[in-house]
């Protein structure tokens, strides 16, 4: 790993990790064409979507903040209600009484099948990233979706108004979308608009159902990683590899949500068909 290889794969982390491309495919694609090796598996993957997951919470601090404090909040009166249980005269307290505790339990809904298909598609996506094939398919299927979200009918679903049917059914594909080239943004809004949510919500919720999602995958990266194979000079490129994908990652959200509300996903639509097809013949020519 060199500081040139760590910046142009922490720009590419962070122009397509919110970018509807897919950033596991870019990265997979790149690594092949450039025989890039970090010895630790994905752990350099996993920091680089650390560094945009940052990027989130820097761009959406107030919900961040609202939701950390309400978690906290619910905690305690699950505790409550708890002991409640053994007074004669009960006073129970509601646990989802406003939008950010909402938001919490929807989130954590969506975490349960991403945890559950993440962790038994580990080692098959691992698999896969080591050629081109799979993630050259993958991107034609994301030019597929990126296609349709584009032509969906008008949702107006505020965070009151979803269900936790419809977070469950983000959080599967979310799981699904860890496939190199399927995009995770990409994926998870198109499945937020068929479900009839606002656009500004789809967006918003696709990448804060990724901080539980990116921070879980860290945290059994972490485990898995033998210290002994990280050297100081890769300390330091993962280091400036993050710094550049977590800067690049900020202003691809602003960007993110003028192309939604603008209706521009058949832009990517197209450049994800032409990445894919290159990624496919190149399986076969190479």
């Amino acid at each position: 790993m060199t500081v040139l290889k760590a910046i142009f794969m922490g720009l590419i982390q962070g122009l397509t990790e919110f970018l509807p491309v897919s950033s596991s495919g870019h990265l997979a694609i790149f690594k092949n064409l450039f025989s890039v090796e970090t010895d630790t598996g994905l752990l350099f993957d996993v920091l680089l979507h650390v560094a945009t997951l940052i990027a989130v919470c820097i761009v959406y601090y107030k919900d961040v903040l609202g939701m950390i404090v309400e978690f906290f909040k619910m905690l305690g009166d699950i505790i409550h209600n708890f002991l409640e249980l053994f007074k004669s005269e009960k006073q129970y307290k509601k646990i989802i009484s406003n939008t950010h505790r909402k938001l919490v339990l929807m989130i954590l809904i969506s975490s349960v099948p991403t945890a559950i298909i993440g962790f038994a598609a580990k080692d098959m996506v691992e698999a896969f990233e080591k050629a081109l094939l799979v993630p050259g398919i993958c991107l034609i299927i994301t030019s597929i979706l990126l296609f349709f979200a584009d032509r969906l009918r008008e949702g107006n679903k505020t965070i009151n108004e979803a269900t936790y049917t419809d977070s469950f059914i983000v959080g599967i594909t979310q799981g699904i979308a860890t496939l190199p080239g399927l995009s995770r943004s990409g994926t998870t809004i198109f499945t937020c608009l068929l479900c009839k949510f606002d656009r500004n919500l789809a967006v918003k919720y696709s990448f804060l159902m990724s901080l539980p999602a990116i921070g879980g995958a860290t945290l059994l990266e972490i485990f898995d990683v033998d210290a002994s194979l990280i050297s100081g000079s890769d300390i330091m490129c993962y280091i400036i590899g993050m710094i550049v994908a977590g800067v690049v990652g900020f202003i691809c959200i602003k960007v993110m949500l003028l192309i939604v509300r603008k209706k521009k996903f058949t832009y990517f639509s197209i450049y994800c068909l032409a990445i894919g097809i290159i990624s496919i013949i190149g399986y076969f020519m190479l």
